[in-house]
Formats: C-alpha cells, sequence, structure tokens
C-alpha cells in the first residue's frame, strides 16, 4: 500500500524548533521530488519547500528561507523539514506531498505545527 505518513508536529513557543518527518511506504521516495506544504485556517495550502529526486536541489518560500531545511534520507526513505525561529504565522497543519513524472500525486495525513507563547 502507498502511503505517506507525517510525523514531529506540536505545540512550540515562538523562536523554538521542530524537525517534520515524512516516512514513505509501498514506494520509494528517492525517486520522487517531495514537498512540504501548509495550510493554515481559512488560508489556502501553500507550498513551503520542495526538494528534487535528481540532483537534490531545494526550494523555499520566503517567508521560511533561512528558517526552514528540507531533507532526505533515502536509506530511510524519508524526507525531513527542520524547523528553526517558528513564529507564530507558522502554524498550521502541514502536509508532504510526492511526485514522479510518471506518477500519480501522494499526501500524508497532515500534522498540526502550532506556534504559540
Amino acid at each position: 500500500q502507498v502511503q505517506l505518513v507525517e510525523s514531529g508536529g506540536g505545540l512550540v513557543q515562538p523562536g523554538g524548533s521542530l524537525r517534520l518527518s515524512c516516512a514513505a511506504s509501498g514506494f520509494t521516495l528517492a525517486n520522487y521530488a517531495i514537498g512540504w506544504f501548509r495550510q493554515a485556517p481559512g488560508k489556502e495550502r501553500e507550498r513551503v519547500s520542495c526538494i528534487s529526486s535528481s540532483d537534490g536541489s531545494t526550494d523555499y518560500a520566503d517567508s521560511v528561507t533561512g528558517r526552514f531545511t528540507i531533507s532526505r534520507d533515502n536509506a530511510k526513505n524519508t524526507v525531513y523539514l527542520q524547523m528553526n525561529n517558528l513564529k507564530l504565522d507558522d502554524t498550521a497543519v502541514y502536509y508532504c506531498y510526492a511526485k514522479a513524472p510518471w506518477s500519480r500525486a501522494y499526501w500524508g495525513q497532515g500534522t498540526q505545527v502550532t506556534v504559540s507563547s
């Protein structure tokens, strides 16, 4: 069964850090481009970061550049999103997304990140 499972969300104070994980089962993540998206209440889903399958190049939304880092561990079939210096506006449900040119897109179920003092 093809599945993406996010974990690592939680409640954190402003300035704190979290590391999200996106674990894949049923397919090899190394062959897929991976993205992290987030959706806050009342807002549209937005792309936060992505990492390519070919050369590992990365891309970030302006709002998270310099604070978030995406990485992948192909041996563990997992992609991570390290989030530092978290801000109130980072509060959202975070989703990971996997897509290859020959495949449909896969989405995880999401993990809640709440930044609050």
